[in-house]
């Protein structure tokens, strides 16, 4: 049965590279088409698999512009598009509509994404600049009258550039949009709410449900979700420190605390009740959380529990 399934992930994966080589030959390469034809016939398995191709062809065409752009020449970016096209195909293997809304599929395919732990700065073509936190994946879209972004997991801070074709930018969560007005800010999804966190300038919110949009300055934060908009409230104090590997925090619940630093580290990491409410203050170095756990038992009265490398918890010394 394991000799089964390695041969149909090897099969949907030739099935994804001549996907790629097609479409960054061109319907003219004869050779291409040539060669792609006698791949077909030489098993049916080849076929069965550029069949279910076929039935997932609306979300390839949305792929399609993408892969076949000059730039994505390259050996490195070719694989990238092969293997965007074998997630589709790995999750089409039952339910695929079912699988494209229920699992992190999307997170797979987007235009950029992090990793648990890790933090990413990106310069957009406009000049604009994009830095991704932990597990945060992003999908960029810039057309002649709107650059777009979509956060689809995680935080991200935008630093806007002025744009010689003066168009919008634009975030997207699942909640709602933020307009930037010349800005720097952060968006984070939080569950089913978004919380943006206004560091200049100012911007303009609004959920699916509104009807106008709501102005956020420069020093307030304001956290929605899909049909209504909290109250903006101000600005948490170093809200940007992730930015620079850093985690501050003031008087913060410790169960809030490791919340937050289980963003950062893969596995599981809990609180146990009994040490739920003691407060904490502090600078955290994010680039180790095993030496901010280790620094936990020094300040506070408690111990770091450990049944392996991914899985810890926080209780009473």
């Amino acid at each position: 049965m394991a000799v089964a399934r390695s041969m149909d992930h090897a099969v949907l994966e030739a099935a994804a590279r001549w996907y790629v080589d097609l479409q960054c030959a061109g319907a003219d390469d004869a050779k291409t088409c040539i060669a792609h034809r006698q791949w077909l016939e030489c098993d049916p398995r080849h076929r069965q698999a550029w069949e279910r191709l076929a039935r997932l062809q609306g979300k390839l065409d949305r792929l399609a512009p993408e892969i076949a752009r000059p730039t994505l020449l390259s050996a490195r970016a070719r694989r990238r598009e092969v293997l965007k096209v074998l997630a589709l195909l790995l999750a089409a293997g039952g339910a695929a509509s079912l699988a494209w809304h229920t699992t992190p599929l999307p997170t797979l395919l987007a235009d950029q994404r992090t990793a648990t732990g890790e933090r990413r700065r990106v310069v957009l073509d406009d000049g604009s600049r994009l830095q991704l936190n932990t597990a945060t994946a992003v999908d960029i879209r810039f057309t002649p009258s709107l650059r777009d972004i979509r956060l689809l997991t995680g935080e991200i801070l935008v630093e806007t550039a002025r744009d010689t074709f003066a168009r919008p930018f634009v975030v997207h969560t699942r909640e709602g949009s933020i307009l930037a007005l010349g800005t720097r800010f952060i968006v984070r999804e939080e569950g089913e709410r978004t919380r943006v966190c206004v560091l200049q300038h100012a911007v303009q919110v609004r959920n699916r449900a509104s009807l106008a949009p709501v102005r956020v300055e420069a020093g307030q934060q304001l956290s929605f979700d899909g049909t209504s908009l909290g109250s903006i409230q101000p600005a948490t104090p170093l809200a940007d420190a992730w930015t620079r590997d850093m985690l501050v925090v003031d008087n913060w619940r410790l169960d809030d605390f490791i919340a937050e630093l289980q963003r950062y580290r893969p596995g599981h990491l809990g609180c146990d009740a009994s040490v739920a409410a003691l407060r904490i203050s502090g600078a955290f170095h994010l680039g180790d959380t095993d030496i901010v756990l280790e620094n936990l038992t020094s300040t506070l009265p408690v111990r770091i529990r450990r049944f392996s490398r991914f899985w810890a918890r926080v209780e009473l010394a």
